[in-house]
């Protein structure tokens, strides 16, 4: 399924979407008037975890332990662009881009520069022992380790407020644990699912490209 539209080849848009965010960062775009208070099916963000402000991150470094897959970090570094993430609905199930994402919904979320879906499985993190989070398939598709629900209080997921992420397989949190790693990524810290939820599992949409529903050809970019 391509949540982007069936006249747009996927990874081609994610390329420009990429493009738009360099672009923006370079020239410091930021207009108020662009600012949409919903995150939505198909768009490009960052996340950035409320207790320990790092961003959720990934790059073409596998885990020496555990499953072996790509690994997924915090960073806190605000202008790495391997900490952006796109927002897509599950394989075969409809997700109209613009969408405002509900809570309680399922999505999944892939790494914009590997094509990777944010992951998860029973091996054990390398750090705390946690449940391990990693990036995982092929342009985009993997299986069923992919698929998050959307936690929140409020009807829809808004960007300004507070959301988690529950592992629909295991029932696992999305967490930080807390623990940093020494090279060749010294300095991030641990991404892991926990079982019952806590401080460490709040996340918030931060800068981005947000669709903006039943306007196809428009995106608006903001930053925190």
């Amino acid at each position: 399924m391509d949540i982007f539209g069936k006249n747009c080849n996927h990874s081609t848009l994610l390329g420009f979407v990429l493009l738009l965010l360099s672009l923006s960062s370079l020239f410091g775009v930021l207009d108020a008037t662009m600012k949409y208070p919903y995150v939505t099916c198909g768009s490009v963000l960052k996340l950035i975890n409320r207790n320990f402000q790092v961003r959720l991150h990934s790059h073409d470094i596998k885990y020496g332990s555990g499953s072996g897959q790509q690994s997924v970090t915090g960073n806190s570094e605000s202008d790495d662009s391997n900490s952006y993430w796109a927002v897509k609905g599950l394989t075969n199930e409809h997700c109209k881009r613009g969408e405002p994402i509900k809570c309680g919904s399922k999505i999944r979320m892939e790494h914009i520069q590997s094509h990777k879906n944010l992951h998860s499985h029973l091996f054990k993190s390398p750090l705390s022992g946690n449940q391990e989070i990693s990036a995982f398939g092929d342009n985009g598709e993997g299986d069923t380790g992919d698929n998050w629900t959307v936690v929140c209080s409020e009807d829809v997921w808004e960007r300004s407020k507070v959301v988690r992420f529950k592992h629909v397989d295991t029932e696992s949190w999305l967490s930080v644990s807390g623990r940093t790693y020494g090279r060749p990524i010294h300095g991030q810290a641990e991404v892991v699912a926990i079982s019952y939820p806590d401080a460490s599992c709040y996340w918030q949409a931060a800068d981005g490209i947000f669709v903006k529903p039943d306007d196809k050809d428009e995106f608006a970019h903001d930053e925190l």
